[in-house]
């Protein structure tokens, strides 16, 4: 059995390799690779821009006829991703770079740029240096001068450097912070003497209300002392039972309060001569009558002894009867029944 891997292949004693035939491939002949964008570039077609490691499947010939100390160049095919337009650059292994042919315009290569002029002019000098000495002279004065003014412009910045240096950072911190500090504390006193003046006027607005309402109460009080005074029993309903009249003011005010009251009480109850419910049961005795006729033509006579003793009686009870007439009922009834106690002794 073979093995997996074969690593030596069998040669017979009779192979010649000689007898091999050979392939007659085009030297030009083109191969396709995967390569990245080397570098930032724009089409000249439809100026699409196409950034550097952007991935392409590319076309590689070897440049015929062009070789830089024996090495190779090679030429690359790309195609636009936008127009499909055909974009070809090749190497430069004199630069370690890439250079633009075809296609498209190198973005970001000034630099680049500034270092081929800089090289080409030494190059001339060089070469006009060969050919005349008094040039090489020239240059040399000319680079003598130069550098003594690139040494002066040194020293003077190194002088700048200095009197920087001197200059002390910290206290110049310091006196801004100083300073912004006076200029809070300059507003903070402001504010607070606005807020008081503002105070004060509040204050003295309000002093001047209220001497304002003191003369108004001056004046209310002054003109109610000159007209007459209520009484403190007066209630809002005594109205409905007293009418005022110029002879109630003054010493007969608390008489007009008693007759007040008394008509209250007489309206509620009742009196005994006006006809109410309890001035009913309320009967006058009469006088006793006479027990022995009278003759024809002569006035009856009564005894002195009975006469005497009802007069006296009589007196008695008037002094002792209450002459109430605008009493009320109950009192009426209270007198009466004095009167019949008195009667019956």
């Amino acid at each position: 059995m073979s093995e997996r891997k074969v690593l030596n292949k069998y040669y017979p004693p009779d192979f010649d390799p000689s007898k091999i035939p050979k392939l007659k491939l085009p030297k030009d002949r083109q191969y396709v690779v995967r390569l990245m964008a080397p570098f930032n570039m724009r089409c000249k077609t439809c100026g699409e821009y196409i950034y550097k490691g952007k991935k392409f499947n590319a076309r590689k010939e070897t440049v015929q006829n062009e070789l830089y100390m024996g090495l190779p160049i090679f030429r690359f095919y790309i195609k636009c991703t936008r127009c499909l337009a055909e974009i070809t650059f090749k190497t430069d292994p004199e630069n370690t770079d890439y250079a633009m042919e075809h296609g498209a315009t190198r973005n970001f290569q000034a630099e680049k740029l500034m270092e081929e002029e800089e090289k080409k002019i030494q190059r001339e000098r060089e070469e006009e240096e060969l050919n005349n000495p008094m040039k090489v002279l020239e240059n040399r004065t000319r680079d003598s001068k130069m550098e003594m003014e690139v040494l002066e412009n040194l020293q003077e910045l190194k002088e700048l450097n200095q009197r920087q240096a001197l200059v002390d950072f910290e206290g110049m911190i310091d006196h801004y912070r100083e300073i912004e500090k006076r200029e809070k504390e300059r507003e903070k006193e402001e504010d607070e003497r606005e807020t008081k003046e503002m105070l004060a006027r509040a204050l003295m607005k309000r002093l001047r209300d209220s001497d304002s309402d003191s003369d108004q109460e001056e004046e209310s009080s002054s003109s109610s002392s000159t007209q007459p005074k209520k009484s403190s029993t007066d209630r809002p309903t005594d109205i409905l039972t007293t009418e005022k009249s110029p002879e109630t003011q003054g010493p007969t005010a608390s008489t007009a309060v008693k007759k007040a009251k008394v008509e209250s009480w007489e309206r509620s109850v009742g009196t005994l001569g006006g006809g109410g419910a309890l001035g009913s049961l309320v009967v006058r005795k009469k006088p006793a009558v006479a027990v022995g006729k009278p003759g024809p033509g002569k006035p009856p006579v009564a005894p002195s002894s009975q006469t005497d003793s009802k007069a006296s009686t009589a007196d008695s009870t008037n002094a002792t009867k209450p002459t109430i007439q605008n009493g009320s009922s109950l009192s009426l009834l209270g007198a009466y029944s004095d009167s019949d106690s008195n009667d019956s002794e």
